[in-house]
């Protein structure tokens, strides 16, 4: 219990200095769509043909160019600082206990080298992320939105932060609807999102370890199938987020959460707000493009404008895992 209680305590801590300080609220101020369209042109179809090249190699990078925007916006707000190298050993975002499987650097990488062939120092390793989970999105099979660009690339990035702002695969709701309360996000945010990041992509065991089939919110039959893929401790093959659906971006996500085989205790969770489990019970009946691709979309946007820094705020980075 004393175990708990230090928990629960560290975590109201963490929120409080995160509603204090006001860093990661969303703003957009200063972003446009079109930004580049004098100053690089050809940047957002070099950046589409590139990452198309990549999944086409590897379908699984499209999750994971998805998650690295996610993952980035939530710390910090969406200035790249999840794609920077440590300046001390083992002490950058991408160095977090939350961002240990996180991948798809090399991607955005070579979108990065490609664009700045065409337009050196001008388009920003944050739009390359912004961009690059647009194009993942709609390259499987799901919606496209108009991304508004005008980032700059921020200069720090500290693990002790991701592990602070992410939330975890095990929060509550109420813990969810806290954490993207601080980011400016709403509880329809909340619902959208959480299906557009876990529609596409895999897990692995471990980070299901500890739900069975006495766990009233997974339903017995496919907490026995869990079981029977995953060993004790977390071991075992990697696990679709949306079984059976997870190449492809649908609203697939929302059939599965309403009959309790949300893979993840944060996708339950998703049923426990009269808000969220409305929601998910609208779109598990209806076709991604009619309703949900257009809300992912405007989500997608609106958390895109979290923290960004604008006109001679941060830098443009030459590579993206390093600071000028």
């Amino acid at each position: 219990m004393a175990v708990q209680t230090r928990v629960v305590s560290i975590f109201f801590i963490q929120l409080v200095l995160l509603a204090v300080s006001g860093l990661n609220r969303v703003s957009g101020a200063g972003l446009q769509t079109g930004f580049y369209d004098e100053s690089c042109p050809e940047a957002e179809t070099i950046a589409l043909k590139t990452i198309r090249q990549a999944i086409s190699k590897d379908g699984i990078v499209a999750a994971a160019l998805l998650r690295l925007h996610f993952h980035d916006c939530f710390v910090r707000g969406c200035e790249a600082s999840v794609l920077l190298d440590a300046a001390e050993e083992g002490d950058a975002e991408k160095d977090a206990s939350s961002n240990f499987s996180l991948r798809g650097y090399d991607v955005v990488d070579d979108v990065k080298s490609a664009i700045e062939k065409s337009c050196p120092g001008v388009v920003s390793c944050a739009d390359i992320l912004a961009l690059a989970a647009r194009d993942a999105v709609r390259l499987t099979g799901g919606s496209s939105w108009k991304v508004e660009t005008g980032r700059r690339d921020g200069r720090i990035s500290l693990s002790k932060e991701a592990d602070e702002n992410l939330p975890s695969s095990n929060f509550n709701i109420a813990q969810l609807k806290q954490n993207f309360a601080f980011k400016g996000l709403t509880k329809k945010d909340l619902v959208v999102l959480s299906a557009g990041a876990h529609t596409i992509g895999v897990t692995s065991c471990f980070v299901i370890n500890g739900r069975s089939d006495t766990d009233p919110a997974l339903d017995p039959t496919f907490a026995s199938e869990l079981k029977k893929k995953c060993k004790p401790g977390g071991g075992g093959p990697v696990l679709e987020l949306d079984q059976g659906s997870s190449t492809v971006s649908d609203a697939h996500f929302y059939k599965a959460v309403r009959q309790n085989r949300g893979l993840l205790t944060s996708d339950a969770a998703l049923l426990n707000d009269p808000l969220t489990r409305a929601y998910v019970k609208r779109q598990s009946t209806s076709p991604v493009k009619a309703t949900f691709g257009k809300d992912f979309g405007k989500s997608m946007v609106k958390m895109g404008g979290i923290g960004v820094l604008t006109g001679n705020e941060g830098e443009i980075r030459k590579r993206c895992a390093f600071v000028n």
